[in-house]
């Protein structure tokens, strides 16, 4: 069984244009990620795959595969699709490229389940770890997620769910890497975004929303995504 990873990098980010190759360790974000995937052990090939010349030029300097990709994705799972169909496997794993300090092990869980998945409704994996900040829970851009007994995703939401009525709630917060099936990523490729999706903003609702499930994975992984300059500082700062 062949596993790749594809790590999708966006150049125009609203909140910090150019963000994948700014600079950590004299290494662009991206490289890092893309170190993060090969320490992994579990995925067979990395890609990054770029929407914007600089990306894919910086990306070949250091050696890095890389494939070029539209402009016009509205979610980094849509650019690794359009990827992957140019890139033969059985599985495939979504990795943020805004995330330098992914914990390997998390992306060796998500690949693992899906690998061994034998349901055929479930066509995805995606990690997630106990929301431990207080504050997060009432932060918009903190996705939460609840399981059924299973642990597929039953529902997500920017908002606190659940809804504490008969005692106090403890919360999950859906972390971006996702592991998909190939019938699975051309699924969600063939598929429009419907309601759920678009109000809430919220991609894995592609499958969800089509009556296929999603396996919820329980990782360590509470790596920082960089959206800011000030992120990127603090994160210099750990590295």
């Amino acid at each position: 069984m062949k596993v790749v990873g594809i790590i999708p990098c966006r150049y125009e980010s609203s909140r910090f244009p150019g963000k994948l190759l700014a600079l950590i360790n004299n290494k662009p974000m991206m490289w890092h990620v893309y170190q993060r995937c090969l320490e992994s052990g579990v995925l067979d090939k990395v890609y990054i795959a770029a929407d914007d010349e600089r990306i894919e030029l910086e990306a070949k300097k250091l050696g890095l595969d890389v494939v070029m990709t539209s402009k016009k994705h509205s979610t980094g799972t849509d650019r690794v699709a359009e990827a992957a169909s140019n890139i033969k496997s059985d599985y495939y794993v979504n990795i943020q490229g805004d995330e330098p300090l992914i914990d390997p092990e998390a992306i060796k869980l998500v690949a693992d389940e899906i690998v061994n998945c034998t349901d055929p409704l479930v066509q995805a994996t995606n990690a997630y770890a106990p929301l431990t900040n207080p504050s997060d829970v009432n932060d918009t851009n903190v996705v939460k997620v609840i399981t059924d007994t299973e642990n597929n995703a039953l529902a997500y939401s920017r908002q606190p769910i659940p809804f504490p009525k008969s005692g106090e709630a403890s919360y999950l917060r859906q972390l971006g890497l996702y592991a998909f099936k190939k019938s699975g990523l051309q699924i969600f490729s063939e598929q429009s975004p419907q309601y759920l999706e678009k109000v809430e903003g919220v991609e894995m609702y592609r499958l969800l929303e089509h009556g296929f499930r999603i396996k919820m994975i329980e990782t360590n992984d509470d790596s920082i995504s960089v959206d800011t300059v000030e992120d990127l500082v603090r994160v210099q700062s750990m590295m």
